[in-house]
């Protein structure tokens, strides 16, 4: 079964547009979580412009599916954070400071020891950890040496071409996927799967462990309803 893992970063993009508590980042996660979503994904990024570091800390007294943060543990803050809450799965991104959103993921070469420092850090204090890639074999490949448990492959590329050439656009993801699934690696995906073209993704990459899917699906939820939308996501999985 792949798990579809919400993240909630957009729930908190709105709230901060206006201030106050509206709508309330803790209440849609748990409701995330009843209406089916087998994991909750947070991206705290240091200028705390959706996700606040706070949300971090009271969301992971309340959630009782997965929570998986995502970050770049080159900012300690992040670093610190993730020590501090201990969630399921750790997913480390390359993001710059003042990214809009992330747009590549790690040269597992270039990175190799560094990445291997902070992966074993988290496995020592008993979280799982995910690195963010590009569907590169090379690239996957040198995630073996990084001692990480899984990757996250990063599907903007596919999901970008999957309207004009899907057959040509899925290819290479197939191909690491293969890769990552004869290293012993767990796979992971996301950025802009939606409800167009996940399905498809899932049918070629089997052994798909978990997605992490946030702004289609908000943008979703504004027309079919949280609870019915985290159903039809469900089900594009199967």
């Amino acid at each position: 079964m792949t798990k579809l893992s919400v993240n909630i970063n957009k729930f908190a993009t709105l709230r901060n547009s206006r201030g106050g508590n509206n709508p309330d980042v803790i209440k849609a996660a748990i409701d995330c979580e009843r209406f089916g979503a087998q994991g909750i994904t947070v991206h705290p990024r240091p200028d705390e412009r959706h996700i606040r570091y706070d949300d971090v800390t009271e969301l992971k007294k309340v959630l009782t599916t997965e929570f998986n943060i995502e970050g770049n543990p080159k900012e300690k803050k992040f670093v610190d954070l993730v020590l501090r809450t201990k969630p399921t799965q750790v997913t480390l991104v390359p993001d710059a400071i003042g990214q809009l959103t992330s747009d590549h993921g790690w040269n597992t070469f270039a990175e190799k020891d560094f990445l291997a420092d902070i992966i074993s850090e988290f496995k020592r204090n008993g979280i799982r950890t995910s690195i963010f890639v590009d569907a590169d074999i090379k690239i996957i490949e040198g995630a073996l040496a990084t001692g990480t448990d899984r990757i996250e492959l990063y599907t903007e590329n596919y999901a970008r071409h999957y309207s004009s050439k899907k057959e040509e656009a899925i290819i290479p993801f197939v191909v690491a996927a293969q890769k990552a699934f004869e290293l012993g690696i767990g796979i992971n995906a996301g950025h802009d799967l939606s409800l167009e073209n996940l399905s498809y993704f899932k049918q070629h990459i089997p052994s798909l462990l978990e997605v992490s899917i946030g702004h289609a699906l908000v943008c979703d939820a504004i027309y079919l309803g949280l609870e019915n939308t985290i159903q039809l996501y469900r089900r594009a999985l199967k």
